[in-house]
């Protein structure tokens, strides 16, 4: 998301979502092209998937029924205990659609009106109906109080208008589903509802009944049978906008939460964080040595530092072997992703918000800056914050100086600022993306690193490293990597570079059996498909020695496929099972005893 685009409108939306890791009961509660709003209620604190981890996502588009599958990032994750257990609110930046998905969302969030549901309408008030909410809502008519339920588990009815001419059918229906709940109460069971806040009564009824009603918060406006289309039109508009408030409200609500008892947990833990110990693991290549060059030379200094590189390289790595070689390693060290949060939130997380300042501050925040003093603050992907907030950064790494949003009061700061971003800043720059004179203030020292795709001399070493943490945090016994795995690994270009490497490895360890080295078979699938043998720099680089290593790998992964089948494997091969058998032989792939 460029730094001079607003960010992308959010929409409510409720359905069903389904997660890989699983997460138990997610639903969604808003979406946008760039990203997804998800409740849940996990069976255990461990269940599903993290801040900062991958995350693949299904569900369905409720207008058609388009099937969108996406892999993402969670953003942020926040737990809050309550009397039906744990609910996890996340928030998930889109990476990578499958095949068209990403047109199919979009062209769902460019061309969906609110959706409306009626109840029990006649023909003539569906009529009326649609062309009362012609170009702003879609009505969706039911006639029984099945129908009604079968429109609201859909999960997008932005409202639910209750018609016809029988009172007594009408004050039944608004009695079953009226009855004041939580704004939000993700039980796994269904979507999450504020539904009597969106009920628009428009049958007949007692002038005194529909005073009850709207007093006891059972409907949200009292129309009467035959209503105005204009009075119509704004109700359904009001509903749906207020719903997507009150949601937003909810959402941004936990956000603060999140944040205050991240804050209260920073002041307690020892300073420093955690991190690597051993700073050369995985930076063994000839590309990382200079990196690590310029890390050590700039270090000590204060001086703002840009690290730039693909996402997945190990940014934050080096933000904290800069802060720990800086001389400010005792102090705080504060992490942030800026493409996390929505403006006004980020502000606030930044720079603090006295109490009052916008709905939801309900007691004084200091902010990461001052959380920060006399240590660093790390801000990835700097690129995702507005101009508004660029400014405002500016103004505090040339002055020290931090007011807090709705506050009067400076308070001064002294703070090392780590950026990192996964573009070329300098191109967000000339392209009118990103302010200039905030790129040449972060411009002062810049550290390109590059993907792990051109250093393939760290990646034995960073999978090693990868299974002994994973068989301590999983209580596992893998015994290292086997070559024909390493062989794998080494011809994958890692799009996703370490932290993909990272979450393969993770994986494999889990899949292991006790006291197994990680093969080639405890590898996706897709990793394996995707793998290109390297030549050898160190051998042979002929055109003859490198054929015959593409014919090894090709009759290898055949007699894989095929069970060991030779005869199978020659017709998947178009070849004469003699010539295959004797091709293999030489390989040393096949033995006929």
């Amino acid at each position: 998301m460029s730094a001079q685009v607003p960010r992308s409108e959010r929409k409510p939306l409720y359905v069903k979502v389904v997660t890989q890791p699983a997460l138990h009961g997610c639903w969604s509660v808003n979406i946008s092209e760039t990203g997804i709003g998800l409740i849940a209620t996990p069976r255990r604190p461990s269940e599903g998937p993290h801040e900062n981890e991958p995350v693949e996502l299904s569900f369905s588009l409720p207008d058609t029924g388009a099937y969108v599958r996406v892999h993402g990032t969670v953003r942020w994750r926040h737990d809050t205990a309550g009397g039906a257990g744990t609910v996890a609110a996340l928030g998930v930046s889109f990476g990578a659609f499958d095949a068209a998905d990403g047109v199919k969302l979009a062209r769902y969030l460019s061309t969906s009106h609110l959706q409306v549901a009626a109840a029990y309408a006649s023909d003539d008030e569906s009529r009326a109906m649609r062309q009362a909410l012609d170009g702003v809502a879609t009505p969706h008519f039911a006639a029984s109080a099945e129908d009604v339920h079968a429109l609201l588990a859909r999960g997008d009815m932005a409202a639910l208008l209750v018609c016809g001419q029988d009172e007594a059918q009408a004050l039944a229906l608004v009695e079953s589903l009226g009855a004041v709940r939580a704004e939000v109460d993700p039980t796994g069971a269904g979507p999450p509802s504020d539904l009597a806040s969106r009920i628009v009564y428009c049958a007949p009824a007692a002038p005194e009944r529909l005073v009850a009603l709207f007093n006891s918060g059972r409907i949200y406006r009292a129309l009467g049978a035959w209503p105005d289309p204009e009075d119509l039109r704004q109700a359904v508009l009001q509903a749906g906008r207020e719903h997507g408030f009150r949601t937003e409200q909810w959402r941004m609500a936990l956000e603060l939460e999140r944040n205050l008892l991240r804050e209260r947990a920073l002041a307690q833990a020892p300073v420093g964080g955690p991190g690597r110990t051993a700073e050369d693991v995985g930076f063994r290549s000839p590309a990382m040595q200079r990196v690590m060059e310029m890390v050590r030379l700039v270090a000590p200094h204060r001086v703002a530092v840009l690290l730039q590189g693909e996402t997945g390289t190990g940014k934050e790595v080096l933000a904290r072997i800069l802060h720990r070689l800086s001389g400010r390693g005792d102090l705080p060290l504060v992490v942030q992703d800026c493409g996390a949060l929505t403006e006004t939130l980020l502000e606030s997380e930044l720079f603090g918000h006295v109490k009052g300042a916008f709905t939801g501050a309900v007691s004084d925040h200091p902010g990461l800056f001052v959380l920060a003093n006399g240590g660093t603050i790390f801000l990835d992907e700097i690129e995702n914050t507005t101009p508004n907030l660029q400014a405002k950064l500016l103004r505090v790494l040339e002055t020290g100086d931090v007011r807090p949003v709705g506050g009067t009061q400076v308070r001064h700061v002294d703070v090392r600022v780590v950026a990192a971003s996964n573009r070329d800043l300098g191109e967000e720059v000339r392209a009118g993306r990103f302010r200039a004179d905030l790129f040449y203030r972060l411009n002062s020292f810049t550290i390109d690193i590059p993907p792990l795709r051109e250093r393939p001399e760290d990646i034995p070493e960073l999978a090693r490293a990868f299974v002994e943490q994973f068989n301590r945090t999983l209580k596992r016994s893998a015994t290292g990597v086997a070559p024909d795995a390493d062989e794998v690994m080494n011809g994958y270009g890692w799009p996703g570079n370490v932290r993909e490497l990272r979450n393969v490895v993770e994986r494999a360890v889990l899949l292991s059996r006790p006291g197994e080295m990680l093969t080639r078979r405890l590898l996706p699938p897709a990793l394996i498909n995707s793998a290109v043998p390297r030549a050898d720099p160190t051998g042979d680089g002929s055109l003859r020695a490198r054929l015959q290593q593409v014919e090894r790998e090709l009759i290898r992964e055949a007699l894989e496929r095929h069970g060991g089948v030779l005869r199978r494997a020659a017709v998947a091969l178009g070849m004469d099972p003699v010539t295959l058998g004797r091709r293999a032989r030489r390989h040393g792939l096949w033995n006929p005893e």
